[in-house]
């Protein structure tokens, strides 16, 4: 997508050869407009899928999720990272790792909104090594539910996340796919 990898070089920070910093317009304040569109763009690249739910992670996939589910005409649910006092017991959970906060943290989704009839979208704003996702994954199989596909606004392709969820047979659309952050220069493949 055109229009995001300008606004990647343009408006993001490599911080270092395995971070590139877009909160600008994604992870921290949010432009509405430019997300409408990354929405409407992965609705095009699934429409025929027979969607049912979009699942995400708290908190910076939430706001592509939602576009997106606006465009598809589905709900969304996020994975939360901290078990609510009024989540009852019946819930799907997973650990996930995060290489960038260097910590473990248990998602959780409740049994209420996600079931065998579900046909699953995950949407997230970043894949590097895939752990969100196995996490995400791991929920959606709990629940019996079908995995469709997984969209990805930014993916790091010079981590094997992706690579190895596609060889496990996973369906990942990413609307940039970075080769390189070497030498403070984003390279796209």
């Amino acid at each position: 997508m055109k229009l995001l990898k300008d606004k990647i070089i343009n408006e993001g920070k490599v911080i270092s050869e395995n971070i590139v910093k877009i909160d600008s317009f994604l992870n921290h304040q949010l432009e509405p407009t430019f997300l409408k569109k990354i929405g409407e763009e992965f609705a095009s690249r699934f429409s025929k899928q027979g969607i049912t739910k979009i699942l995400t992670v708290e908190a910076s996939g939430i706001a592509v999720g939602l576009m997106t589910g606006i465009v598809l005409d589905v709900p969304v649910i996020f994975a939360k990272k901290k078990q609510a006092s009024t989540l009852d017991h019946r819930y799907f959970s997973s650990s996930v790792y995060s290489f960038t906060k260097k910590e473990s943290v248990e998602i959780f989704v409740s049994k209420n909104f996600l079931g065998p009839q579900d046909k699953v979208l995950i949407i997230d704003d970043f894949l590097a090594r895939g752990e969100a996702l196995r996490g995400m994954r791991s929920i959606v199989t709990q629940a019996n539910a079908e995995l469709v596909g997984v969209g990805i606004v930014v993916e790091k392709a010079f981590q094997d996340g992706g690579k190895t969820l596609r060889e496990e047979g996973v369906r990942i659309e990413s609307l940039a796919r970075i080769a390189s952050l070497k030498d403070g220069k984003v390279e796209f493949i």
